[in-house]
């Protein structure tokens, strides 16, 4: 008899590094990621199909590379006929919901791109009382925008802080900018909040409204509704840290200590062999108008990246906190999990959309330095008794094969629309691996700033887009990547060799939505 089919429980954070886990990193606690590693497997070669939010996001849900579906950087918005797994799982029985960060949709609406994710819409809270959906396949959701204490925050979050009795909410959030105000004065409260000074984390937001408590709160109620009506599900609690500015309320903002904490830093020449942009970074006043274009924007990273030594401890130990306290709300869901008596049936998938600098190479921010801290990201999935206890695998993941590996663990065909790879037997340790190589994409701008990245078991070669300049790493003999073997002559054949491998895998990674049934 076969095994029913599992929910789908699917758990994310927001760029948070690939080693920030105390089962890989002993200056941090996450007893409870710990834990979910013990009892399912991880992988350590896990990566972004993009090291930016929405173009992941819609990944995620569509299994499709940013080039294919559509939402191809910061800004832009996945079009809503794209199908998803939501409206797929949907139609064979699912319960679908998603509570957090979406990120679908860009900040700023149009006539031409409306998106319900922007000004003024964020702050319309009649409308959000009355909205659950459907949205991008999901029968449900309840969602925020903005990290910390950004004055994006509105929507069912601030409907959720007002239930609670807190109709100051808006204090602990900064104050909206005049040009984001909406014409017809249809604005939240203001707040005078001040930003915080650079290494200042301290929130003073009280934990009972952080949006961790919110998303488990809302998370562990939908849960008990499924359970109480016998529905299988997918879920989708989507977490906001520990993306910057790094903040994070008492007792986690004091819980690491900054002279205990290991600074990553810049050594000293390592550029040199870097693209010509890379050493802007080094710069006080850096000037990147080369990479302006009419249908472009601001590209993140594009900036300083000079920091004193003292700001990137206290931001580190900052960020430790917020981990910490990331990983007590996500041990909450999974202890409802199994209360609820649902562990059993349940494949708990999580990750993080990419990763993060906050001194690597001297490096403070995302998003244009295609560097194994930003690329790779965490992954662990358990499904008892059908995933391997302890399991830790190298075998090169995709977080673009998710969808396509949650259909088929569910017995639901993936469909043919879909580009990513089905890792069910490497999950269920039936097999070593199912792909020999993963592919970042990276247009943040549409011409001036568009990069890919073909990795494979050792190598990994960036090609930048109409510039002469690229990246060849030797992973198993630079795992740093400090040598660039670009321009070496003794590497001048292994570069064909991989660029010919890039150039066929990307001709592969096209879907084909049927077969040729007949020959004309």
């Amino acid at each position: 008899m076969s095994a029913a089919p599992p929910n789908i429980l699917f758990i994310t954070s927001d760029q948070q590094h690939w080693r920030t886990l105390g089962h890989l990193n002993p200056e941090l606690q996450t007893p409870n990621l710990d834990r979910l590693a013990l009892a399912g497997a991880s992988f350590r070669r896990a990566y972004t199909v993009n090291p930016t939010c929405t173009p992941t996001r819609a990944s995620w849900i569509t299994g499709l590379y940013p080039s294919q579906h559509g939402a191809y950087a910061l800004g832009t918005k996945l079009p809503e006929n794209v199908p998803t797994i939501g409206a797929i799982l949907s139609r064979h029985g699912y319960r679908t919901a998603l509570i957090g960060k979406a990120h679908f949709q860009p900040t700023v609406s149009s006539a031409q791109y409306p998106s319900l994710e922007a000004y003024p819409k964020l702050h319309d809270l009649d409308f959000w009382e009355k909205f659950h959906g459907p949205f991008y396949g999901f029968e449900h959701v309840e969602l925020a925008r903005g990290h910390t204490d950004e004055f994006l925050v509105g929507q069912h979050y601030a409907l959720w802080m007002q239930a609670k009795g807190y109709k100051n909410w808006r204090n602990y959030f900064l104050p909206t900018p005049p040009e984001r105000r909406d014409p017809q004065g249809k604005d939240l409260p203001d707040s005078n909040r001040k930003p915080l000074a650079p290494g200042e984390g301290r929130w003073d937001i009280p934990e009972e409204i952080h949006y961790n408590t919110w998303i488990a709160e809302r998370t562990n109620a939908l849960l008990a509704e499924y359970r109480r009506r016998g529905d299988h599900f997918f879920l989708w609690a989507s977490f906001f840290d520990p993306h910057p500015q790094y903040m994070v309320p008492d007792p986690y903002a004091g819980m690491y200590d900054p002279e205990k904490v290991t600074v990553p830093e810049y050594r000293p020449g390592e550029f040199d062999d870097k693209p010509p942009y890379f050493r802007l970074a080094l710069q006080p006043n850096p000037d990147f108008k080369e990479f302006a274009e009419p249908e472009g924007n601001c590209i993140h990273g594009a900036g300083s990246h000079l920091c004193r030594r003292e700001v990137k401890a206290r931001n580190i130990a900052t960020m430790y906190g917020m981990v910490t306290m990331l990983d007590k709300y996500i041990g909450k869901i999974l202890e409802q999990l199994h209360e609820l008596g649902l562990a059993g049936n349940t494949l708990v998938c999580f990750t993080s959309d990419h990763g993060d600098f906050w001194g690597q190479h001297g490096l403070i921010g995302k998003a244009i330095h295609h560097y194994e801290d930003l690329l790779r990201v965490p992954l662990i999935v358990r499904l008892s008794g059908r995933i391997p206890q302890g399991k830790v695998s190298d075998a090169l993941q995709s977080t673009l094969d998710l969808p396509q590996t949650f259909l088929s663990l569910a017995g639901v065909p993936p469909p043919r629309t879909m580009a990513g790879v089905d890792q069910k037997e490497v999950w269920l340790g039936k097999r070593a691996a199912a792909r020999d190589h993963v592919i970042v994409e990276n247009q943040h701008q549409p011409t001036t700033m568009h990069l890919r990245t073909f990795i494979d078991r050792r190598y990994k070669v960036t090609v930048h887009y109409n510039r002469p300049y690229g990246e060849l790493y030797d992973l198993e003999a630079d795992p740093g990547e400090y040598t660039n073997l670009w321009d070496h002559p003794e590497s001048r054949e292994l570069k064909r060799e991989l660029l010919m491998k890039f150039l066929h895998a990307e001709m592969a990674k096209a879907p084909l939505p049927m077969p040729r049934i007949a020959g004309a």
